[in-house]
């Protein structure tokens, strides 16, 4: 939306955008390196019909997934964003670009979608092109045009895009795929095919309306009316026995599964009738290979994984169940189903499946299987072993006090309260401009550079509110940010908390991978912990485990403003997030670049 009292050129650019629906790629057919690949992304409303009922959705080219993008390792990809939609938009590239991470997640309040770069395009002096709306741009409105560019340098593996304005991103999402140069193979066995799979949750209400209605409560949202895998729900739901996505495979062939959690609020368990999954690349970088029955997949990550066709010709489910840490909050219990289906199967046993067994939708032993079996492929060399700027960060959910006339319609948090979320006791509050905008053109009076270090309260942090008493769970709020010197090492041990409930939370960076060197149960002792210093793996997103405590470390040589927030767009919308400033360092390669000429407007 324009605002002619706004600071001019303040606003964000808004890069990547990319891909995916027929998820399928044989192997060889490599895309060839060093090329410039052409996307032209249209946001539109488009008609579905999905359980029993139709609906108006917002989409990239009709699309549902939208489209994927593919490249490979050092292209150059230019994605050109047209708004027709009736919402401002942007777009966020979920961590792109080795050297200098940038990272595309985020969602604000508005009824407007934030189109950002992939989820792990690291944009290193593209901080213009991290898509997340007032963060480093304001929104492309109704009508208007934006292109964004960005080279793969050392970048591979499974990212995705997705709206970061509101809660858009439930429809507004998609895969992008970067393969290695020619010539260089995976560090495990040639797949047979790959297939790309995207997990997410549909809703009946117009997803905007619902946001509006949510925040109006005070209340918590209203659990999904399904889940969904690429688009279908499968045929444990109404009206969706033919609405299922399937994989054919061939006995003996092995399949890479390109794993994407693109949920709005829902963490998920994943697993294949009667198969076993091998683990070989998270959140863009490759792992050592380990193999699980089933898997925990959170919102903002990706996982790789190998599967063997190595059982008898027959039709498989793919299921696609809750994982809720949380206590005393509604979610659909109902799990998408996907066909892996043997050739030859459907001719001998007709619609038959063979159903896949979940953990219990509170399993936290089995969700935090994938973060203590990780480990970095190649030695961490560039891990930084001392530290310049060490943050100790609370994560969880308030409860504010409720001012409203209407209590009945507005208070209906815990104790007649309104739910707000927050990073050490602070909630954010979105500008009104672009953050990235401001701090580059010295515009004061949209943000402080006072986000404490500390929590602002201590206290037993996952076994009680501060000081015990369950009434004090109030926070601050304010548009509070971080500024980091270039080149510091910077450690970061998010802490869950329990003053409403302890709970999983998906913290994603943008800008910037990092090392996870730590993580356990419970408050975090610096004299007990464990930290990996030798092998832990490069992720963007991370699960902080239900009832404890999760070490990141990276150093901060990407300038700009960048994003830190929880990927439940709930929890973010409740202002679960905070900012890095991330200050140039010496010379132009250091430094922050001038903003594109056509930048939207606030």
């Amino acid at each position: 939306m324009a605002s002619s009292s706004s600071p001019p050129s303040l606003l964000c650019f808004l890069l990547s955008c990319f891909f995916v629906v027929p998820f399928v790629m044989a192997h060889p057919a490599w895309p060839v390196g060093g090329s410039t690949r052409f996307y032209d992304f249209k946001v539109q409303t488009t008609r579905v019909t999905k359980l029993c009922k139709s609906k108006e959705i917002v989409t990239v080219n009709g699309l549902f997934p939208g489209p994927a993008i593919t490249a490979q390792e050092d292209d150059r990809v230019i994605v050109k964003v047209t708004n027709e939609s009736p919402y401002n938009v942007t777009i966020h590239w979920l961590e792109m670009l080795l050297g200098m991470p940038i990272f595309i997640d985020c969602f604000d309040f508005d009824d407007g979608v934030n189109v950002n770069g992939r989820h792990g395009v690291r944009q290193r002096l593209t901080c213009w092109s991290d898509g997340p709306a007032y963060i480093t741009q304001c929104p492309i409105q109704p009508g208007q045009t934006y292109t964004y560019e960005f080279t793969l340098i050392q970048q591979r593996g499974t990212l995705f895009w997705h709206a970061h304005l509101s809660w858009l991103r439930a429809t507004v999402h998609g895969p992008l795929i970067i393969y290695p140069k020619s010539g260089v193979p995976y560090p495990f066995p040639n797949p047979y095919e790959e297939h790309t799979l995207v997990f997410g949750e549909y809703w009946h209400k117009n997803i905007l309306k619902l946001q509006r209605e949510v925040m109006a409560s005070g209340g918590g949202p209203p659990p999904a009316n399904a889940f969904i895998i690429n688009g279908h729900p499968g045929p444990l739901y109404n009206c969706s026995s033919t609405d299922v996505y399937k994989i054919d495979v061939i006995p003996g062939k092995t399949y890479l599964l390109r794993l994407i959690g693109a949920s709005l609020n829902m963490e998920h368990f994943f697993g294949i009738a009667g198969h076993k999954m091998t683990i070989v690349e998270a959140d863009a970088d490759y792992t050592k290979p380990f193999t699980v029955d089933r898997l925990m997949i959170a919102p903002g990550q990706t996982i790789n994984v190998l599967v063997e066709a190595d059982q008898k010709i027959d039709t498989y489910d793919m299921a696609l169940g809750p994982y809720m840490s949380g206590k005393n909050i509604s979610f659909q219990n109902i799990s998408a189903v996907a066909h892996f289906q043997y050739t030859g199967a459907e001719e001998l046993n007709g619609e038959f499946s063979l159903p896949a067994l979940l953990p219990v939708y509170n399993d936290s032993l089995i969700a935090n299987t994938n973060l203590h079996l990780l480990r970095g492929l190649e030695a961490a060399a560039k891990i930084p072993l001392e530290i310049d700027a060490n943050l100790f960060i609370t994560v969880g959910l308030n409860v504010e006090k409720c001012h409203s006339k209407h209590p009945n319609k507005s208070c209906r948090g815990p104790g007649g309260g309104v739910f707000a979320a927050s990073m050490n006791n602070v909630s954010f509050v979105r500008s009104s401009v672009s953050l990235l905008g401001a701090y580059y053109n010295k515009i004061h009076g949209y943000y402080t550079d006072d986000f404490p270090g500390v929590p602002l309260k201590t206290y037993d942090f996952v076994n009680g509110a501060p000081n015990n008493v369950p009434n004090d769970t109030q926070s601050l709020i304010g548009t509070k940010v971080r500024v980091l010197e270039y080149g510091s090492r910077v450690q970061i041990v998010f802490q869950d908390t329990g003053i409403v409930t302890t709970e999983n939370h998906p913290i994603h960076l943008h800008g910037y991978s990092f090392y996870v060197v730590g993580y356990g149960i419970g408050n975090y002792n610096p004299m007990t912990a464990k930290f990996n210093l030798v092998d832990p793996p490069y992720m963007n997103t991370i699960a902080v485990p239900v009832g404890g405590w999760a070490a990141i470390r990276f150093v901060a040589d990407n300038p700009g403003v960048w994003f830190m927030h929880c990927h439940f767009d709930v929890h973010l919308t409740w202002g679960l997030s905070m900012a890095f400033i991330v200050k140039n360092g010496e010379g132009p390669l250091k430094t922050l670049p001038h903003p594109p000429a056509d930048l939207p407007r606030c």
